[in-house]
């Protein structure tokens, strides 16, 4: 990154804006986000015929979301990011939410969604099994199908009869909010067009208002300031059929959600520093724990489940300012906007031909960035066999036209929702590829300067294999060396332990392979202490000459970036992964 581009950053992720500063950002990030979080609520109360929860459900989504944003932003122990994360109702489970509410009703919905948060807790301690089923290929391929499954509902509400209006109301009002949307979204600029989707529902509201399809006696009826009415749901503990055949689904499509987290949170942190970090995955997983704490506090208060917004990334970058500070003021003003009823009034006063019509434009944008997803490992047939099969296996499940006598009922009717049924599809073709394909050499041991001789061993036999000469085998040995002794040292500075009987002591798992004619070694060991990354190291030295002389001392990231073509080192609360790539001839040079 050059230096006119690093300094677009006004204010890093750990500096301290002045609180005006700060609360003026946070406010506005609540301006663009506040309106999806309350239409999209109202959705699922609407479309899943609980109108009589609308009022809590949108309350406590809105209180919800500003409570798991100040999470993600403080980042309290393993609970966040430590970064500008707006949380906002999640758009993934719309369709499932709404099938839980028609068939258990809100107690239902509740409790599903408490049981999906803690599953996610559950699962940010682990993340990093996942690397290799939740690939871009997969992520991107739900993303894709996320419109497939919400698209009718849509349409339906588009379409609904509005009791005594105009026959033109209804696409009128629909045609200027879409007309707005495209429009700002093709012609604006900066600012302007993240506020498109406002900007388009304001002019559709306000044609509805002139056909008098804006419901004005809501927001009249209001009060300024107080608690909505209705009442908590409670929980429906009583786990009878409908929760069973619900729950594997419910389940299913929040963690696939979760994809699109993830990809939030690498984001965030690729544009909230001056320098070029390398992706730090404890804030990754910090991130899905916030989610998982923010869903199970949603479950409790009778609401849909909520996700991270990737405005976020959009709006700091355009602001140059990721200060925590932000994302603590967009919290607060949110969960104070839970508790002026007059202000969620003016939204939900939105007729559904108006909010159809905006969910439709976002909804399509959403399968481009499914393609964009897909597409970033490249177009290749593997690639390209996965993707389409899996959307269209979903598809297919949603339109009912995959034989819906047997699947219509099939597991509870599990294969129904296209996200699941496709997702499903491309988990299974993507392990299927991963387990039919070369297998690589493992090495198991300690991470221990005594392990040297056995992997050396090992990485010659691995190189015989593999039909290269001493230069390659020489090469092998002398990056595992490099990298097992950088990992090692982090360790002894941290604690200064050298026994091998601590319980604590850190396991190695060495994955080799070929892989385009050169070949990929994958180091894994339980985390350590310290925060130092190896990328970063690396950078440093390739971008700072002066900085050779301070870290002169560390040898081994010299070397390292001499024989590696490609360095990776990922780290979680649980494991350090570093991902090596040597080619076999030339020099590396990460």
């Amino acid at each position: 990154m050059n230096r006119s581009a690093r300094s677009a950053i006004r204010y890093e992720a750990d500096e301290k804006p002045p609180a005006r500063l700060a609360f003026g950002l946070g406010l506005q990030i609540v301006v663009v986000t506040i309106s999806s979080v309350v239409l999209l609520a109202a959705i699922v109360f609407r479309a899943g015929g609980a109108e009589e929860s609308l009022l809590w459900g949108v309350f406590a989504a809105v209180l919800c979301c500003g409570v798991s944003t100040i999470l993600q932003a403080l980042r309290l122990g393993r609970v966040g990011a430590g970064y500008v994360i707006f949380a906002g109702t999640s758009s993934t489970t719309i369709a499932i939410s709404v099938t839980a509410l028609a068939e258990g009703g809100p107690a239902m919905l509740a409790t599903l969604v408490v049981v999906s948060g803690v599953v996610l807790i559950a699962l940010s301690a682990r993340l990093s099994l996942l690397r290799r089923v939740l690939t871009p290929t997969v992520t991107g391929t739900v993303i894709m199908l996320m419109p497939v499954t919400v698209m009718p509902i849509m349409f339906d509400m588009l379409n609904r009869p509005l009791p005594g209006a105009s026959a033109a109301a209804g696409p009128v009002s629909a045609f200027v909010t879409i007309a707005a949307v495209i429009g700002i979204g093709l012609k604006g600029a900066g600012t302007l067009r993240l506020w498109a989707p406002t900007i388009g529902v304001v002019a559709g509201s306000l044609v509805a208002g002139w056909f008098d399809i804006y419901d004005t006696g809501r927001v009249a009826g209001a009060a300024w300031f107080g608690l909505p009415e209705g009442q908590w749901p409670g929980l429906d503990l009583d786990f009878g059929p409908a929760f069973w055949a619900l729950l594997p689904g419910f389940v299913f499509v929040t963690l696939v959600g979760t994809t699109k987290s993830i990809g939030t949170a690498v984001a965030i942190q690729r544009v909230s520093w001056r320098r070029p970090r390398a992706v730090d995955f404890r804030a990754v997983q910090g991130t899905v724990t916030a989610e998982g704490a923010g869903n199970v506090l949603a479950g409790l208060a009778g609401t849909t489940p909520n996700t991270p917004y990737p405005v976020s990334v959009s709006l700091t970058e355009l602001t140059g300012v990721a200060a925590r500070r932000v994302g603590v003021a967009a919290g607060a003003s949110a969960i104070v906007l839970a508790f002026l009823p007059k202000v969620l009034a003016l939204i939900l006063a939105i007729p559904g031909p108006v909010v159809a019509a905006s969910i439709m434009v976002v909804m399509a944008m959403l399968f481009v960035t499914g393609m964009r997803e897909v597409l970033q490992v490249g177009a290749d047939s593997r690639t390209g066999l996965i993707a389409g099969v899996s959307f269209w296996t979903g598809a297919g499940f949603q339109a009912g036209m995959i034989f819906p006598e047997f699947f219509s009922e099939f597991a509870g009717g599990l294969l129904r929702n296209g996200m699941t049924s496709g997702g499903l599809m491309a988990i299974l073709l993507t392990l299927l590829t991963d387990l039919t394909g070369p297998r690589g050499s493992r090495f198991r041991g300690w991470l221990d300067r005594d392990e040297l001789p056995r992997l050396n061993e090992f990485l010659g036999a691995f190189a015989a294999r593999g039909g290269w000469g001493a230069d390659m085998e020489g090469r092998l040995q002398a990056v595992s060396e490099e990298t097992l002794l950088t990992l090692l040292r982090r360790d002894e500075e941290a604690d200064g332990s050298e026994d091998r009987s601590d319980p604590g002591r850190r396991r190695l798992l060495l994955t080799a392979r070929k892989e385009g004619g050169g070949a990929v070694l994958e180091f894994v060991a339980g985390t350590g202490d310290d925060d130092a990354n190896l990328q970063d190291h690396i950078a440093l030295l390739a971008e700072r000459p002066d900085a050779e002389d301070r870290i002169e001392q560390e040898g081994s990231l010299r070397l390292l970036r001499h024989f590696a073509s490609s360095i990776r080192h990922q780290q979680f609360h649980n494991a350090d992964i570093v991902t090596v790539r040597v080619d076999a001839a030339g020099r590396g040079g990460a």
